[in-house]
């Protein structure tokens, strides 16, 4: 009855919001074969591609196109290929799988950072870049010219500035406010820098597609390997559609109550319940071409603060 009820439920699913192949690529490649070396074969990236209804000829031009874009690089071993990540995209790419897998505990210290360039440091080209880049972290735009958020994360900052060509053309810094006068409250620069509207509507319509879910999985217990797959692809790829318009601000400065915090704790439910037999269908598909593919890295356990439940 469990996997029949999960099995419509996927199916609902599909034909309702059809996630796109390559964006679904990139999901289960970072949720599924980045724990397990990095590195798929072909064929084994079309088998489990299949039950999403990704046949061969899209799953070729999406990989094609990951790779024009400088994601991906292909190997070949005489007429069999594998993928695995571009070294120069490693980096961006863990930074924006470590925010879906990580517990909503970033807290504020009563500082901003702060991105500005200086008039004529940079040309157009770069200012569209910079901009791009920043809004994608979360940052808004205080003013021409300079961006803030509450929490930046100055290893991303390092890395943006080394993609893009920017290295010591920019100003960054930390503020906070000038004790003993009598200014607006730098928390007050959140309702006029996000409209945090919209990211609480698609978290509010996650949890209401996805709450149904949860009750059918119960704790995974006779869930079909396959079925586990597909539930944990689509709920890591719904859940990282929308993460990506949240700006990840501290938990001090979001209002309350905070959809996004129901919303981890879904996922999080779904996805401890749903991991074990997932994993036997990921590893049963990457040994039909590889004998020797590795089991889950240590890492691997440690997302959402831990899969093994209390």
């Amino acid at each position: 009855m469990k996997n029949t009820s999960c099995k419509d439920w996927i199916e609902t699913f599909l034909a309702s919001d059809p996630p796109r192949s390559k964006s679904l690529v990139m999901t289960i490649y970072g949720d599924a074969i980045v724990p397990h070396g990095g590195v798929v074969w072909l064929g084994s990236l079309i088998n489990l591609l299949e039950p999403f209804g990704v046949n061969d000829r899209l799953l070729r031009t999406s990989v094609f196109r990951l790779a024009q874009e400088g994601w991906l690089a292909s190997q070949r071993d005489g007429r069999r290929s594998s993928y695995s990540m571009m070294p120069e995209a490693m980096t961006r790419f863990s930074h924006a799988y470590r925010r879906i897998y990580a517990p909503l505990t970033q807290h504020w210290d009563g500082k901003w950072t702060v991105v500005m360039s200086a008039s004529g440091s940079i040309d157009a080209p770069q200012r569209a870049v910079l901009r791009k880049e920043l809004l994608w972290e979360g940052y808004s735009m205080i003013a021409p010219g300079i961006f803030g958020h509450p929490s930046g994360d100055p290893a991303m900052l390092e890395d943006l500035l080394g993609r893009s060509g920017l290295r010591d053309k920019l100003f960054i810094c930390q503020a906070s406010a000038l004790p003993g006068v009598s200014a607006r409250p730098l928390r007050e620069l959140v309702d006029d820098g996000w409209d945090l509207r919209e990211v609480a509507a698609g978290y509010n319509g996650f949890i209401e597609r996805f709450a149904p879910l949860q009750e059918m999985v119960g704790n995974g217990a006779g869930l079909d390997p396959e079925l586990a797959f597909v539930i944990r692809s689509l709920l890591v790829h719904a859940y990282r559609r929308v993460q990506l318009h949240d700006p990840q601000l501290p938990v001090e400065l979001l209002p309350e109550p905070w959809p996004g915090a129901r919303a981890f704790e879904l996922t999080r439910a779904i996805y401890r319940a749903c991991y074990v037999a997932a994993e036997e269908h990921i590893m049963a598909t990457l040994r039909r071409e590889d004998d020797n593919a590795p089991e889950a890295q240590a890492s691997f356990f440690e997302r959402f603060g831990g899969l093994r439940a209390d």
